[in-house]
């Protein structure tokens, strides 16, 4: 209980950042819309390819390789905005919508690498995941949420740092066995939090659904959807400066002064020396 009231505490201070500029919680809506735009110009044509013969099958799986790059950019480009102006912020500036994305044109060199890195790994767990047997899943889920954990700090450093992926990957995971130690707690009191926050939405959809009727279904399933991806982008926006937040904690030992009455230390349960 100790653990999930400091959760609480923490998605409480990231709050008080996003608060001061609310405006950042459009970078995840943005993110999904181009996401949406993406995947539509790109996926479609590409299924379609692999699904004929010869060369038009190859080049369909290249497309949607290329595709999912596109996807993973997409989605790490608006995160690292998102990461540049909580970092601005905890540092006394007053960020804006305009330069978080500008903050993420910079760093373009480093996320365009991590990207392609970020779909390899998910399409060649995503392929052992399809041809593996339930034991063989399982252990593969281990390993993907494994990659997770060690690679949870590498876009902060890629954006506030400036070094490569490579760089990057190692330093995440120096930080992650000398400060996090085994139980991401935070990161699940925040998914709990939106899970509870999600709830009445579903709810509201659910009434629409039964309702029987088109006057009373239309409405109510359009305020459920709404209320959703309100909620969904209200947590993400939290995440983003949750994890900038634990990279200055995990780099510096010391958490930023927005967090200054929050133990990030007890957020994760740190390892013991052997």
């Amino acid at each position: 209980m100790s653990r999930y009231r400091n959760s609480i505490e923490l998605a409480k201070s990231s709050w008080n950042v996003l608060k001061a500029d609310r405006e950042l919680i459009w970078l995840p809506v943005i993110s999904v819309i181009c996401t949406i735009i993406v995947g539509a110009l790109f996926a479609l044509p590409s299924a379609l390819a692999v699904n004929s013969g010869g060369a038009f099958k190859i080049s369909g799986f290249v497309g949607l390789f290329f595709t999912f790059v596109l996807l993973a950019y997409t989605t790490i480009f608006f995160n690292a905005a998102l990461v540049h102006a909580a970092d601005e912020r905890m540092r006394g500036g007053d960020p804006d919508l305009k330069s978080a994305i500008a903050g993420a044109q910079q760093r373009w060199r480093q996320i365009l690498p991590w990207a392609i890195v970020s779909a390899s790994v998910s399409v060649v767990l995503r392929t052992l995941e399809e041809r593996a047997g339930f034991l063989g899943r399982i252990v593969i889920g281990f390993v993907g949420m494994a990659w997770s954990l060690v690679t949870f700090l590498v876009l902060p450093i890629l954006v506030l740092e400036g070094v490569g992926v490579r760089a990057a990957v190692t330093r995440s995971t120096e930080l992650f066995k000398r400060t996090w130690g085994e139980q991401v707690i935070a990161n699940a009191g925040m998914s709990l939090l939106g899970l509870l926050a999600v709830l009445p939405g579903i709810a509201v959809g659910f009434v629409g659904f039964a309702s029987g009727s088109a006057l009373i279904a239309v409405p109510l399933v359009t305020l459920a959807g709404v209320y959703i991806a309100g909620v969904l982008a209200i947590t993400a926006a939290l995440s983003g400066v949750f994890q900038t937040a634990l990279y200055h904690y995990a780099a510096n030992g010391m958490p930023p002064a927005a967090f200054a009455n929050v133990d990030l230390g007890g957020a994760f349960v740190a390892r013991r020396r052997r």
